[in-house]
């Protein structure tokens, strides 16, 4: 671990010093904070942090390690990393390098000893641009704030392509489970828990490109379509909503998860907004309106679907009635969405809880109810 100076910029001017962690030299992105006490490897593989720099809540950060096993896709992919207290080594029976190794050899930029509870109250105002700087990208802060000002916004960025998978590849049923169903699955940004989950039933996953036309995915004559989570503007995603119109016409049953939700609210008509500060940790609580009970789940998401909470609505887009199924209970926001008409459900937050609970596993068997032709 290197002690050489950082700095971290906001957009506003404000800045927090302190020192390297992981590789060195400059970096920006939409800054986020994450409220999830463990959990980091599995979120910095997550693809829908893609073109972020991830502020972690927790103080202690690192003290497992980096094993092979528990990586979300084929790399790491935060824009940057911000700590307070980084471990000075792992210890633990499964970890295989220290996380400061892991982000130096994949080029993260990061920075640790900082106010991570200061920076966070900040964020809770509503997130903005920023960028870390060490080592030869070090210069006077004016210059710096002006190169955070001129870096990319996340509102009307379009970044599932990006994080996709270029090849389609099968995942099949777990070994001795039958299997249920055929299921495509849209790589938007795809954790491979959830592919992982539908396998463990039975449920035999054609994972494919987000680049993939509604033709070629009913051409594979599947039992069921999935829309996985991904980063960046539900607004910039034209071509997903666009495919999934497709899907929905042709009464395939689908099921969406975080940015497949926000595809599956634009395809029915509504639209989506930006939060404040967003959901990302591993202690959210949901309400499932189906049945009353309130779940701890997984968030990763700094936009939301803007549909009626109170009742039932029209989809403006003409798929019949739809309700929202699960809100969350900090702040009301939609969480899920059932159609009524139209086999088709989906919901806000990560019920493959990597990381995370596991309250929302059951999810992945209404897909199944639905495939087979019962309500969800």
């Amino acid at each position: 671990m290197t002690n050489a100076p950082a700095i971290l910029v906001l957009e506003d001017g404000r800045t927090f010093e302190g020192a390297a962690y992981g590789a060195t030299g400059s970096t920006l992105g939409e800054i986020v904070f994450n409220t999830g006490m463990t959990g980091y490897q599995e979120t910095l593989t997550d693809p829908s942090y893609h073109r972020q720099i991830v502020v972690m809540t927790a103080p202690h950060i690192g003290n497992t390690g980096v094993n092979d096993e528990d990586d979300e896709s084929r790399q790491i992919w935060v824009a940057g990393y911000v700590v307070r207290d980084p471990a000075r080594r792992p210890s633990n029976w499964r970890s295989q390098r220290s996380l400061d190794d892991d982000l130096r050899e994949q080029g993260i930029v990061g920075i640790s000893g900082i106010d991570t509870r200061q920076l966070t109250r900040i964020l809770r105002e509503g997130v903005m641009r920023a960028g870390i700087f060490s080592g030869d990208a070090l210069a006077p802060v004016e210059e710096l704030v002006e190169r955070v000002k001129a870096g990319a916004e996340m509102s009307g960025a379009h970044l599932a392509d990006e994080v996709s998978a270029t090849e389609a590849y099968v995942v099949e049923p777990v070994y001795g489970v039958e299997k249920v169903a055929d299921v495509v699955a849209v790589d938007l940004g795809i954790k491979a828990n959830t592919p992982r989950m539908m396998a463990e039933r039975g449920i035999r996953v054609t994972v494919v490109p987000s680049s993939w036309t509604a033709e070629q995915i009913l051409a594979e004559n599947p039992d069921g379509v999935f829309f996985s989570n991904g980063p960046g503007d539900p607004g910039a995603a034209t071509h997903a909503v666009d495919q999934l119109r497709k899907v929905l016409d042709a009464k395939v049953p689908f099921f969406g998860i975080c940015f497949g939700n926000q595809m599956l609210g634009r395809a029915l008509g509504y639209r989506t907004y930006k939060l404040q500060f967003g959901h990302r940790g591993i202690n959210q609580p949901v309400m499932d309106r189906t049945t009353g009970k309130v779940e701890v789940t997984a968030h990763n998401h700094g936009f939301a679907v803007d549909a009626p909470v109170d009742s039932a609505s029209d989809s403006p887009a003409g798929y019949g009635r739809v309700k929202v199924s699960h809100v969350c209970l900090n702040d009301n926001v939609v969480e899920g969405l059932e159609c009524l008409d139209i086999p088709a459900f989906s919901v806000q937050y990560h019920p493959e809880a990597a990381a995370g609970p596991h309250d929302a596993s059951y999810l992945f068997d209404r897909f199944i109810s639905v495939m087979k032709g019962e309500r969800a």
